[in-house]
């Protein structure tokens, strides 16, 4: 996917969001995230947006903390959402190219980075608004998915700060069946390291292996699918340890 693609998916992505929190009600409880109800993914999703705005507008070359979640509910908080998330993809639609500003994951360009990254922040936060609605939820595009892993396995759990360890050296294969995606992830009690080998032979077995759809083991890998949504074959530690260790919190 290229920076046109991960604006439109968040355009997309942004107004599934806002449409689900309204039809389920701000105080509705999230069940994938029991800590929440609606008017707190609401107030966190679009602190996020606000956050990256300023970092595209802005040009801030070093991190800037955010600007705080504000103390709305009801209609006037769907407003909010609606507005930074609008401010968000137009930032991006008219950033420069060459855009200079922070980011903290490797990426081609800091504008392809807050593009994707917070395709991906929406995308998440949509299926949980959903999950408080109920109902089907709405299906996440397979090039979507696959890039959404991607920068799960190879972006967030690359870096130092990952808490995906093992004591003892551990492999974990995630194999995409409708794309031919495959990724292979070296667990130890160092960072994970994730290598992607498309439709290609693997290097050596698996001690665990994930099997599903793109959109399946996107979802089942950021916590929001139960595992039954995927195959799982071989010991299942690595899924253990991914399940209890993997979660990314805003700090």
């Amino acid at each position: 996917m290229d920076i046109t693609d991960h604006i439109k998916s968040l355009a997309a992505e942004g107004k599934l969001l806002a449409t689900a929190a309204q039809e389920a009600g701000t105080g509705t409880r999230v069940p994938t995230c029991p800590r929440w109800r609606v008017r707190d993914l609401l107030r966190h999703t679009g602190m996020v947006h606000r956050w990256a705005t300023a970092f595209v507008t802005e040009g801030h070359t070093s991190y800037h903390p955010d600007g705080g979640e504000p103390d709305l509910d009801g209609p006037e908080l769907l407003d909010w959402f609606r507005e930074g998330h609008g401010l968000l993809v137009d930032a991006l639609e008219t950033a420069p190219a060459g855009l200079e500003c922070w980011a903290f994951l490797p990426a081609p360009s800091p504008l392809a980075f807050w593009a994707r990254r917070q395709a991906h922040e929406t995308t998440i936060h949509r299926v949980d608004a959903e999950s408080a609605r109920g109902g089907r939820c709405s299906p996440v595009p397979a090039a979507h998915a696959v890039d959404g892993i991607d920068e799960l396995l190879r972006g967030f759990h690359a870096r130092p700060k990952s808490r995906v360890r093992t004591s003892k050296p551990r492999t974990l294969r995630v194999r995409a069946t409708d794309t031919g995606a495959v990724w292979t992830v070296r667990l130890s009690p160092e960072p994970p390291q994730a290598v992607r080998a498309d439709a290609a032979p693997e290097e050596g077995r698996a001690d665990c292996e994930l099997t599903g759809s793109s959109g399946d083991l996107y979802l089942t890998l950021w916590n929001r699918l139960p595992l039954s949504a995927v195959r799982v074959t071989g010991d299942p530690e690595p899924v253990r340890v991914w399940r209890e260790k993997s979660g990314v919190t805003w700090s």
